[in-house]
Protein backbone atom coordinates (compact mmCIF):
# COMPACT_ATOMS: atom_id res chain seq x y z
CA UNK A 1 0.00 0.00 0.00
CA UNK A 2 1.52 3.52 -0.98
CA UNK A 3 0.34 5.31 2.11
CA UNK A 4 0.26 8.78 0.02
CA UNK A 5 -2.06 7.44 -2.81
CA UNK A 6 -4.41 5.86 -1.09
CA UNK A 7 -4.71 8.01 2.40
CA UNK A 8 -7.31 10.18 2.01
CA UNK A 9 -10.92 10.99 3.21
CA UNK A 10 -14.24 9.67 1.32
CA UNK A 11 -14.45 13.52 -0.58
CA UNK A 12 -17.32 15.43 -1.93
CA UNK A 13 -20.76 15.41 0.20
CA UNK A 14 -22.58 12.52 -0.47
CA UNK A 15 -23.39 10.01 2.15
CA UNK A 16 -20.72 7.97 2.69
CA UNK A 17 -18.57 11.78 2.44
CA UNK A 18 -16.15 12.87 5.72
CA UNK A 19 -18.07 16.19 5.24
CA UNK A 20 -21.11 14.26 6.33
CA UNK A 21 -19.66 12.12 8.68
CA UNK A 22 -16.95 13.63 10.68
CA UNK A 23 -18.95 14.12 13.88
CA UNK A 24 -16.50 12.39 16.23
CA UNK A 25 -13.32 14.32 15.03
CA UNK A 26 -15.47 18.12 15.45
CA UNK A 27 -16.63 16.84 18.87
CA UNK A 28 -12.70 16.13 19.89
CA UNK A 29 -12.04 19.58 18.65
CA UNK A 30 -14.49 21.02 20.65
CA UNK A 31 -13.13 19.28 23.56
CA UNK A 32 -9.79 20.43 23.09
CA UNK A 33 -10.52 24.42 22.49
CA UNK A 34 -9.42 25.49 25.72
CA UNK A 35 -5.92 24.21 24.95
CA UNK A 36 -6.22 26.20 22.07
CA UNK A 37 -7.20 29.06 23.78
CA UNK A 38 -4.58 29.02 26.07
CA UNK A 39 -2.01 28.46 23.69
CA UNK A 40 -3.01 31.37 20.94
CA UNK A 41 -3.13 34.09 23.97
CA UNK A 42 0.09 33.25 25.48
CA UNK A 43 1.62 32.96 21.95
CA UNK A 44 -0.12 36.48 20.84
CA UNK A 45 0.59 38.14 23.92
CA UNK A 46 3.81 37.06 23.79
CA UNK A 47 4.78 38.02 20.40
CA UNK A 48 2.33 40.75 19.40
CA UNK A 49 2.76 39.59 15.67
CA UNK A 50 1.65 41.88 13.08
CA UNK A 51 1.48 39.24 10.93
CA UNK A 52 0.06 35.75 12.22
CA UNK A 53 0.97 32.23 10.34
CA UNK A 54 -1.48 29.36 11.40
CA UNK A 55 -1.20 25.59 9.80
CA UNK A 56 -3.41 23.11 10.25
CA UNK A 57 -1.87 19.97 9.34
CA UNK A 58 -4.06 16.98 8.42
CA UNK A 59 -6.84 19.85 7.35
CA UNK A 60 -8.98 16.82 5.22
CA UNK A 61 -11.89 18.70 4.04
CA UNK A 62 -15.79 19.38 5.34
CA UNK A 63 -17.08 21.88 7.90
CA UNK A 64 -14.54 20.95 10.31
CA UNK A 65 -11.48 22.24 8.12
CA UNK A 66 -12.23 25.63 9.08
CA UNK A 67 -13.64 25.64 12.68
CA UNK A 68 -10.34 25.85 14.65
CA UNK A 69 -9.26 28.82 12.10
CA UNK A 70 -12.01 30.43 12.78
CA UNK A 71 -11.98 29.77 16.70
CA UNK A 72 -8.48 30.72 16.52
CA UNK A 73 -8.44 34.06 14.92
CA UNK A 74 -11.72 34.87 17.02
CA UNK A 75 -9.63 34.52 20.43
CA UNK A 76 -6.90 37.00 18.58
CA UNK A 77 -9.82 39.45 17.90
CA UNK A 78 -11.09 39.91 20.95
CA UNK A 79 -7.13 40.02 22.71
CA UNK A 80 -6.51 42.57 20.36
CA UNK A 81 -9.66 44.77 21.34
CA UNK A 82 -8.52 43.48 25.04
CA UNK A 83 -5.32 45.21 24.42
CA UNK A 84 -6.25 47.83 22.27
CA UNK A 85 -4.25 46.82 19.54
CA UNK A 86 -4.61 46.75 15.14
CA UNK A 87 -5.77 43.31 14.21
CA UNK A 88 -2.74 41.34 12.68
CA UNK A 89 -3.07 40.03 9.18
CA UNK A 90 -3.94 36.28 9.15
CA UNK A 91 -2.07 33.59 6.97
CA UNK A 92 -3.47 30.28 7.11
CA UNK A 93 -2.10 26.94 6.00
CA UNK A 94 -4.02 24.23 5.18
CA UNK A 95 -2.27 21.10 4.54
CA UNK A 96 -2.87 17.35 3.76
CA UNK A 97 -1.86 14.76 1.39
CA UNK A 98 -2.11 15.31 -2.64
CA UNK A 99 -5.05 13.03 -2.66
CA UNK A 100 -7.46 15.15 0.00
CA UNK A 101 -10.41 17.25 -1.40
CA UNK A 102 -8.62 20.77 -1.58
CA UNK A 103 -11.20 21.86 -4.12
CA UNK A 104 -14.16 21.12 -1.30
CA UNK A 105 -12.02 23.35 0.74
CA UNK A 106 -11.82 26.19 -1.91
CA UNK A 107 -15.31 26.89 -2.70
CA UNK A 108 -15.70 27.42 1.02
CA UNK A 109 -13.60 29.95 1.96
CA UNK A 110 -15.40 33.09 0.01
CA UNK A 111 -18.28 32.72 2.43
CA UNK A 112 -15.69 31.75 5.26
CA UNK A 113 -13.77 35.41 4.74
CA UNK A 114 -17.07 37.03 4.62
CA UNK A 115 -18.09 35.65 7.90
CA UNK A 116 -15.40 36.78 9.52
CA UNK A 117 -15.11 40.14 8.01
CA UNK A 118 -19.01 40.37 9.25
CA UNK A 119 -18.85 39.12 12.17
CA UNK A 120 -15.32 39.77 13.97
CA UNK A 121 -14.28 43.14 11.74
CA UNK A 122 -10.79 41.40 11.93
CA UNK A 123 -7.79 41.89 9.59
CA UNK A 124 -7.22 40.35 6.24
CA UNK A 125 -6.83 36.43 6.08
CA UNK A 126 -5.44 34.88 3.24
CA UNK A 127 -5.43 31.14 2.83
CA UNK A 128 -3.67 29.03 0.85
CA UNK A 129 -3.47 24.82 0.67
CA UNK A 130 -0.33 23.01 0.85
CA UNK A 131 -0.47 19.57 -0.64
CA UNK A 132 2.26 17.19 0.97
CA UNK A 133 3.50 14.90 4.05
CA UNK A 134 3.95 16.32 7.08
CA UNK A 135 6.32 13.66 7.29
CA UNK A 136 8.69 15.85 5.68
CA UNK A 137 9.40 19.83 5.75
CA UNK A 138 6.50 21.79 4.01
CA UNK A 139 7.15 25.28 4.59
CA UNK A 140 9.81 27.98 4.70
CA UNK A 141 12.17 28.16 7.40
CA UNK A 142 10.76 30.04 10.80
CA UNK A 143 7.88 31.11 8.79
CA UNK A 144 4.87 29.64 11.16
CA UNK A 145 3.79 30.96 14.40
CA UNK A 146 0.84 28.17 15.39
CA UNK A 147 0.51 24.82 14.18
CA UNK A 148 -2.18 22.74 14.86
CA UNK A 149 -3.63 19.07 14.10
CA UNK A 150 -6.07 17.17 15.17
CA UNK A 151 -7.16 13.08 14.24
CA UNK A 152 -4.31 12.89 11.71
CA UNK A 153 -1.03 11.82 13.57
CA UNK A 154 -1.93 8.72 14.29
CA UNK A 155 -1.80 7.82 10.31
CA UNK A 156 1.74 6.93 10.10
CA UNK A 157 3.87 7.52 7.00
CA UNK A 158 3.89 3.67 5.48
CA UNK A 159 2.78 0.50 6.33
CA UNK A 160 5.25 -1.17 8.72
CA UNK A 161 7.61 -3.64 7.44
CA UNK A 162 8.05 -6.76 9.00
CA UNK A 163 3.61 -7.04 9.74
CA UNK A 164 3.42 -10.30 7.39
CA UNK A 165 2.76 -12.66 10.25
CA UNK A 166 -0.25 -10.56 11.71
CA UNK A 167 -2.60 -13.36 10.45
CA UNK A 168 -5.90 -12.61 10.56
CA UNK A 169 -5.41 -9.02 11.79
CA UNK A 170 -6.05 -5.77 9.75
CA UNK A 171 -4.03 -3.61 12.53
CA UNK A 172 -2.81 -4.59 16.20
CA UNK A 173 -4.84 -7.36 17.77
CA UNK A 174 -4.78 -9.15 20.93
CA UNK A 175 -3.97 -12.27 18.77
CA UNK A 176 -0.86 -9.85 16.99
CA UNK A 177 2.77 -11.50 17.47
CA UNK A 178 5.38 -9.07 19.57
CA UNK A 179 7.41 -8.26 16.61
CA UNK A 180 4.23 -7.01 14.82
CA UNK A 181 3.76 -4.83 18.03
CA UNK A 182 6.94 -3.45 17.99
CA UNK A 183 7.15 -2.94 14.11
CA UNK A 184 4.45 -0.81 14.13
CA UNK A 185 5.84 1.52 17.53
CA UNK A 186 8.97 1.67 16.05
CA UNK A 187 7.34 2.94 12.50
CA UNK A 188 5.39 5.52 15.07
CA UNK A 189 8.80 6.62 16.67
CA UNK A 190 10.57 6.89 13.34
CA UNK A 191 7.70 9.35 11.99
CA UNK A 192 6.83 11.53 14.91
CA UNK A 193 10.30 12.18 15.41
CA UNK A 194 10.72 13.50 12.06
CA UNK A 195 7.49 15.32 12.58
CA UNK A 196 9.20 17.06 15.48
CA UNK A 197 12.03 17.87 13.53
CA UNK A 198 10.42 19.29 10.58
CA UNK A 199 8.67 21.56 12.99
CA UNK A 200 10.64 22.75 15.03
CA UNK A 201 12.77 24.60 11.71
CA UNK A 202 9.24 25.83 10.50
CA UNK A 203 8.32 27.30 13.63
CA UNK A 204 9.45 30.50 15.18
CA UNK A 205 11.42 30.27 18.47
CA UNK A 206 8.38 30.52 21.03
CA UNK A 207 5.66 29.21 18.45
CA UNK A 208 3.01 26.84 19.55
CA UNK A 209 1.83 23.45 18.30
CA UNK A 210 -1.46 21.97 19.59
CA UNK A 211 -1.83 18.00 18.83
CA UNK A 212 -4.26 15.13 19.12
CA UNK A 213 -3.78 11.75 18.42
CA UNK A 214 -6.45 9.13 17.70
CA UNK A 215 -4.72 7.22 21.11
CA UNK A 216 -5.32 5.12 24.08
CA UNK A 217 -5.04 5.60 27.85
CA UNK A 218 -3.25 2.52 28.76
CA UNK A 219 0.40 1.26 27.87
CA UNK A 220 -0.79 -1.74 26.41
CA UNK A 221 -0.88 -1.45 22.37
CA UNK A 222 -3.30 -4.29 21.33
CA UNK A 223 -5.61 -3.55 24.34
CA UNK A 224 -8.96 -2.34 23.11
CA UNK A 225 -8.45 1.18 23.76
CA UNK A 226 -6.64 1.82 20.36
CA UNK A 227 -7.38 -1.24 18.23
CA UNK A 228 -11.22 -2.52 19.13
CA UNK A 229 -12.60 -0.63 16.43
CA UNK A 230 -10.36 -2.21 13.81
CA UNK A 231 -10.68 -5.45 15.63
CA UNK A 232 -14.23 -5.58 14.38
CA UNK A 233 -13.68 -4.58 10.55
CA UNK A 234 -11.21 -7.61 11.06
CA UNK A 235 -14.17 -9.72 11.91
CA UNK A 236 -16.87 -8.21 9.01
CA UNK A 237 -13.70 -9.38 6.46
CA UNK A 238 -13.12 -12.86 7.97
CA UNK A 239 -16.59 -13.19 8.00
CA UNK A 240 -16.55 -13.01 4.05
CA UNK A 241 -12.86 -14.97 3.81
CA UNK A 242 -14.69 -18.00 5.59
CA UNK A 243 -17.77 -17.77 3.03
CA UNK A 244 -15.26 -17.50 -0.15
CA UNK A 245 -16.57 -14.27 -0.98
CA UNK A 246 -12.30 -12.78 -0.35
CA UNK A 247 -9.47 -14.62 -0.62
CA UNK A 248 -7.79 -14.84 3.54
CA UNK A 249 -4.51 -13.82 2.03
CA UNK A 250 -5.78 -10.69 0.79
CA UNK A 251 -7.03 -10.16 4.44
CA UNK A 252 -3.90 -11.21 5.74
CA UNK A 253 -1.80 -8.87 3.56
CA UNK A 254 -3.70 -5.79 4.54
CA UNK A 255 -2.45 -3.66 7.28
CA UNK A 256 -4.23 -0.18 8.65
CA UNK A 257 -0.88 2.38 8.10
CA UNK A 258 -1.76 3.66 11.97
CA UNK A 259 -0.72 4.12 15.41
CA UNK A 260 -2.91 4.78 18.83
CA UNK A 261 -0.07 6.38 21.25
CA UNK A 262 -0.37 6.24 25.01
CA UNK A 263 0.28 9.57 26.38
CA UNK A 264 4.01 8.42 27.62
CA UNK A 265 4.90 7.32 24.47
CA UNK A 266 3.94 10.62 22.94
CA UNK A 267 5.95 12.56 25.92
CA UNK A 268 9.16 10.18 25.57
CA UNK A 269 9.22 11.43 21.41
CA UNK A 270 8.82 15.11 22.40
CA UNK A 271 11.73 14.98 25.07
CA UNK A 272 13.99 12.79 22.88
CA UNK A 273 13.72 14.97 19.80
CA UNK A 274 14.58 18.11 22.15
CA UNK A 275 13.23 21.01 20.45
CA UNK A 276 9.75 21.44 22.71
CA UNK A 277 8.81 22.01 25.85
CA UNK A 278 5.26 20.57 26.57
CA UNK A 279 2.97 22.61 28.87
CA UNK A 280 -0.17 20.19 28.64
CA UNK A 281 -0.77 16.55 28.41
CA UNK A 282 -3.86 15.02 28.59
CA UNK A 283 -6.57 12.42 28.32
CA UNK A 284 -9.64 12.75 26.73
CA UNK A 285 -12.96 10.54 25.41
CA UNK A 286 -15.78 10.95 22.91
CA UNK A 287 -18.57 7.64 22.09
CA UNK A 288 -17.68 5.95 18.85
CA UNK A 289 -21.44 7.62 18.45
CA UNK A 290 -20.59 11.12 19.00
CA UNK A 291 -24.68 11.34 18.61
CA UNK A 292 -25.14 9.78 21.55
CA UNK A 293 -24.07 13.17 23.23
CA UNK A 294 -24.39 15.65 21.00
CA UNK A 295 -26.87 17.66 22.66
CA UNK A 296 -24.07 18.56 24.72
CA UNK A 297 -22.36 20.22 21.94
CA UNK A 298 -21.40 23.75 21.51
CA UNK A 299 -22.21 23.68 17.76
CA UNK A 300 -24.98 22.95 15.04
CA UNK A 301 -25.34 19.61 14.60
CA UNK A 302 -28.40 19.53 12.34
CA UNK A 303 -26.47 18.16 9.46
CA UNK A 304 -25.41 14.53 11.58
CA UNK A 305 -28.64 13.65 12.63
CA UNK A 306 -28.91 10.66 10.43
CA UNK A 307 -31.39 7.98 10.38
CA UNK A 308 -30.40 4.53 11.38
CA UNK A 309 -28.55 3.23 14.92
CA UNK A 310 -25.55 3.48 16.41
CA UNK A 311 -24.12 0.62 14.22
CA UNK A 312 -24.62 2.81 11.08
CA UNK A 313 -23.11 5.95 12.54
CA UNK A 314 -20.09 4.43 13.65
CA UNK A 315 -19.63 2.38 10.11
CA UNK A 316 -20.77 5.38 8.17
CA UNK A 317 -17.78 7.56 10.27
CA UNK A 318 -15.41 4.53 9.77
CA UNK A 319 -15.94 4.38 5.99
CA UNK A 320 -15.42 8.14 5.36
CA UNK A 321 -12.16 7.24 6.76
CA UNK A 322 -11.19 3.44 4.99
CA UNK A 323 -12.95 3.39 2.10
CA UNK A 324 -10.20 4.52 0.22
CA UNK A 325 -7.55 2.11 0.95
CA UNK A 326 -9.96 -0.91 0.94
CA UNK A 327 -11.36 -0.12 -1.93
CA UNK A 328 -7.48 -0.08 -3.10
CA UNK A 329 -7.03 -3.30 -1.85
CA UNK A 330 -9.64 -5.31 -2.72
CA UNK A 331 -11.64 -3.55 -5.14
CA UNK A 332 -14.95 -1.50 -4.87
CA UNK A 333 -17.13 -4.50 -5.57
CA UNK A 334 -16.91 -5.64 -1.88
CA UNK A 335 -17.37 -1.98 -0.29
CA UNK A 336 -21.30 -2.46 0.75
CA UNK A 337 -21.22 -6.03 2.02
CA UNK A 338 -18.08 -4.87 4.27
CA UNK A 339 -19.96 -2.08 5.39
CA UNK A 340 -23.66 -4.24 5.83
CA UNK A 341 -21.55 -6.59 7.85
CA UNK A 342 -19.90 -4.26 9.83
CA UNK A 343 -22.60 -2.38 10.95
CA UNK A 344 -24.26 -5.13 12.26
CA UNK A 345 -20.78 -5.91 14.31
CA UNK A 346 -20.46 -2.47 15.54
CA UNK A 347 -23.82 -2.22 17.10
CA UNK A 348 -24.32 -5.69 18.81
CA UNK A 349 -21.03 -4.84 20.45
CA UNK A 350 -22.04 -1.32 21.15
CA UNK A 351 -25.33 -2.48 22.72
CA UNK A 352 -23.27 -4.91 25.20
CA UNK A 353 -20.47 -2.70 26.04
CA UNK A 354 -19.67 0.81 26.23
CA UNK A 355 -17.40 2.03 23.41
CA UNK A 356 -15.25 5.35 23.26
CA UNK A 357 -12.39 6.60 21.29
CA UNK A 358 -9.44 8.44 23.40
CA UNK A 359 -7.25 10.91 22.75
CA UNK A 360 -3.56 12.13 23.25
CA UNK A 361 -3.71 15.89 23.47
CA UNK A 362 0.03 17.72 23.50
CA UNK A 363 0.52 21.88 23.73
CA UNK A 364 4.25 21.84 22.66
CA UNK A 365 6.41 25.31 22.59
CA UNK A 366 9.32 25.73 20.38
CA UNK A 367 12.37 26.51 22.85
CA UNK A 368 14.65 29.32 21.92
Amino acid sequence: MEVAQVLCMNGGVGDASYANNSLVQQKVICLTKPIREEAITSLYCSKLPKSLAIADLGCSSGPNTLFVVSELIETVEKLCRQLNHKSPEYKVFLNDLPGNDFNNIFKSIDSFKDKLQNELEGGPCYFSGVPGSFYGRVFPSRSLHFVHSSYSLQWLSKVPEGVDNNKENIYLGRTSPSSVVRAYYDQFQRDFSLFLKCRAEELVEGGRMALTFLGRRNEDPCSKDGCYIWELMASALNDMVSQGMIKEEQVDSFNIPQYTPSPSEVKLEVLKEGSFSINRLEVSAVNWNALDDWNALEFESERFESVGDGGYNVAQCMRAVAEPMLVSHFGEDIIEEVFSRYQQILADRMAKEKTKFFNVTILLTRKT
